[in-house]
């Protein structure tokens, strides 16, 4: 099979088609519909976007994606397709335009191959919580992929497209990657537009691809970013080469105490860690120990907004505009809430519940208002560090993969976002390493943050140390 890009671009070389190269993915796919990645194949629009990019490629007008396989996270909107966030509540409903992200992929001729199952509008970090059953792990099916985006990691794993896109809310490219043993990147805020990324919390929501190769991360970003007349939160800043370079002279790394003196962190993922630090250290470049004083509060601050955020953007799915309507309703009223009880999941109506509770009357200073203002902290100290260094370094997750079924604990699942959620809640860009494999068989993934639109440095770094480690 084709793990990179540049694998497909050599096998063009020797003659083979982007038809022969899709229907590889294709095959593969129909192997290992176990893992229940894909919601929906998109054959036809492939082969036919196939048809037309080979032609492409033997008239030498070309994009510079001609011949990758591209999988999109379900709350993507493709136009003449159907996109339904992993939910009952949108199902049956087809887009009627195509995100700004995927229509620079396709611009640049991208075969999108379909849409990869997730959970329930991206809320959740293990992927049991889609209306269509959960994802497994590529790597052992009877572990959770990680969540939301464990449709597009476990098939990017199993070799089933080239890239895949994510979201990632909370940590929901960079968890799954860690999980399965992939490379997850988060941009900036900003940095790539939402317009057409179906929301979860619009101040959070950010999309991102996930690969096996550097390359592959760098060129897929640099193709879906810049700004958007449709996208008003999409900056403008100019979008440089993303391809990486060798690293000009050394590096000066932030890693944060409290995450490996953490009790819930497992210590074969510390012993990597620091393993690398050391390592790296080593290697002249200077690792400083850096205290993150925030680091228990950054969870209840997350879910305290994106909860509030989500109860506002769920609100129009509602049985009157669009997706699914209640047969038994009668009245208005009725229309209203038997569409929602029964079109949302269970974690979709908690977290609807709980950001309702956050800013209503009487609680909105409490939580609400608070919650914003160490948002504000969260982000100030990370930008603190990062002014006196080139990165931050921290583990991806705390631990391994976990088995299908075993989390059963809302709060215990929420843990799991522990690491990942500073990125988010500071707006900065961040990506998932894959670094090592535990003796329970399970790879496990590093995580670096960078400063706000150095996507260039932080990839740079990221190629060095996929070739360190």
């Amino acid at each position: 099979m084709y793990k990179t890009f540049t694998e497909i671009k050599a096998a063009l070389d020797k003659g083979r088609t982007v038809q022969d190269i899709l229907q590889k993915y294709l095959e593969s796919i129909k192997e290992r519909k176990d893992l229940n990645a894909f919601l929906e194949v998109f054959e036809t629009s492939a082969k036919e976007q196939a048809v037309v990019v080979d032609e492409k490629i033997k008239n030498g007008t070309a994009g510079r994606l001609a011949g990758m396989v591209i999988g999109i996270k379900d709350n993507l909107c493709y136009k003449g397709h159907k996109v339904s966030a992993a939910s009952k509540i949108l199902e049956g409903f087809e887009s009627i335009y195509t995100a700004t992200a995927v229509e620079r992929l396709l611009a640049e001729d991208a075969v999108i191959i379909g849409r990869l199952n997730c959970d329930e509008f991206a809320m959740g970090g293990s992927n049991e919580n889609s209306a269509y059953g959960p994802v497994r792990n590529a790597l052992n099916e009877d572990y959770v992929p990680g969540g939301s985006s464990g449709g597009s990691a476990s098939a990017v794993a199993a070799e089933l497209c080239t890239v895949a896109l994510g979201s990632d809310t909370g940590g929901s490219i960079r968890q799954p990657a860690s999980f399965t043993g992939t490379i997850g990147f988060k941009p900036t805020y900003g940095r790539i537009s939402r317009y057409g990324l179906i929301a979860y919390a619009s101040s959070f929501d950010q999309i991102g691809p996930i690969a096996h190769d550097i390359a592959d991360i760098a060129l897929v970003t640099e193709i879906m970013a810049g700004g958007d007349e449709y996208d008003g939160t999409a900056s403008k800043k100019v979008v440089p080469s993303l391809t990486p370079s060798p690293l000009k002279g050394k590096l000066k790394i932030a890693y944060i105490k409290e995450t490996l003196d953490s009790d819930g962190i497992d210590p074969e993922v510390k012993a990597r860690i620091e393993q690398l630090v050391n390592c790296l250290r080593a290697d002249g470049h200077e690792l400083i120990p850096v205290s993150f004083a925030y680091l228990e509060q950054m969870v209840p601050t997350y879910y305290v907004l994106t909860t509030a955020e989500a109860s506002s953007n769920l609100s129009r799915f509602d049985g009157v505009h669009f997706g699914y309507r209640s047969d038994e309703a009668k009245g208005v009223e009725e229309v209203y809430i038997k569409s929602r009880t029964e079109g949302f999941g269970d974690e979709v109506k908690r977290r609807i519940m709980a950001g309702t509770f956050v800013l209503s009357q009487g609680y909105f200073d409490a939580y609400y208002t608070k919650a914003q203002k160490v948002r504000r902290l969260i982000q100030d100290r990370t930008n603190e560090i990062l002014a006196q260094n080139d990165l931050i370094l921290l583990p991806t997750t705390p631990t391994t993969a976990f088995e299908l079924n075993s989390v059963k604990d809302p709060i215990q699942m929420y843990l799991q976002d522990i690491y990942t959620v500073q990125a988010n809640l500071a707006g900065n860009p961040a990506i998932s390493l894959p670094i090592g494999k535990h003796s329970n068989g399970m790879p496990f993934g590093l995580q670096l943050i960078g400063k706000h639109f150095g996507e260039k440095e932080l990839l740079d770094t990221s190629a060095y140390l996929m070739d360190f480690c």
